[in-house]
């Protein structure tokens, strides 16, 4: 950590523009590698939606370039989900040069299960709450009103609520990687429970499209992260460090 310290702010820029690059490249070669199949992606990603419309009824583009711009959505959507790997990675590692060595060796698999959460928490959107967060909104149609979901606002909202529930599940591990550093304890997280169960609601509103249903579908599955998170943190947090340490002595 000292040798953090004594490197210029200046090298700090640098050093996150140089990984901002890397992050963009990967996102770029994930976006030409999807482009080929952003047809089939945009099927797969309508699949929820279209499970829960009546016979017949189709998915509508109302601009002569809408379509082609949604494809192209698609594919930056697939290329950042392609590139998640490399993302958390620069990210970690822009983080390293300030731990200690013996945390540095936990980068490895705090890379593949930011992966792995990231990529859990968009299937958790995918699978669980599309198909019921669609079917309640097409509830409100009836004989009179009929739901015309275009291709630019469907994706708008899905890619919206994958992004949200991929970052939202990596919670657990970011707490137990601060509370193995010691900046958070298990005593910390109780206590300030009820102050995170608003925040959670807080940041659902934000994150999430303004409507009740999938602001809840969203605090909900944080509310159990949370407590997954006060249990990792009792597994590996600090005092489990300190007591490692004695051990080995």
């Amino acid at each position: 950590m000292d040798e953090h310290d004594k490197i210029p702010f200046t090298a700090h820029l640098e050093e996150l523009r140089k990984r901002l690059v890397v992050c963009f490249i990967a996102v770029g070669i994930g976006f030409v590698l999807s482009y080929g199949f952003k047809e089939k992606l945009f099927t797969i990603l309508t699949k929820p939606l279209i499970s829960v419309m009546e016979t017949g009824d189709k998915i509508i583009f109302t601009g002569l370039p809408e379509a082609f711009f949604t494809y192209l959505k698609v594919a930056f959507l697939s290329g950042i989900i392609l590139a998640a790997p490399v993302i958390f990675y620069q990210f970690w590692m822009f983080v390293a040069p300030g731990l200690y060595q013996k945390e540095k060796k936990l980068l490895v698999p705090i890379v593949t299960l930011s992966t792995l959460f990231f990529i859990g928490g968009a299937l958790f959107g995918y699978f669980i709450v599309f198909p019921w967060g669609f079917k309640f909104f097409l509830g409100f149609a009836s004989e009179t009103i009929k739901a015309l979901p275009s291709m630019r606002e469907y994706l708008s909202f899905s890619a919206k609520l994958l992004l949200a529930f991929g970052l939202v599940f990596e919670l657990p591990l970011i707490v137990t990687f601060l509370a193995k550093l010691g900046l958070v304890s298990v005593e910390f997280l109780k206590k300030n429970r009820k102050y995170a169960l608003l925040l959670f609601f807080v940041g659902a509103a934000i994150l999430t499209p303004p409507d009740v249903v999938t602001q809840i579908m969203m605090a909900l599955p944080l509310m159990v992260l949370y407590e997954i998170s006060i249990f990792g943190a009792k597994i590996f947090g600090k005092k489990q460090i300190e007591e490692d340490d004695v051990d080995h002595d």
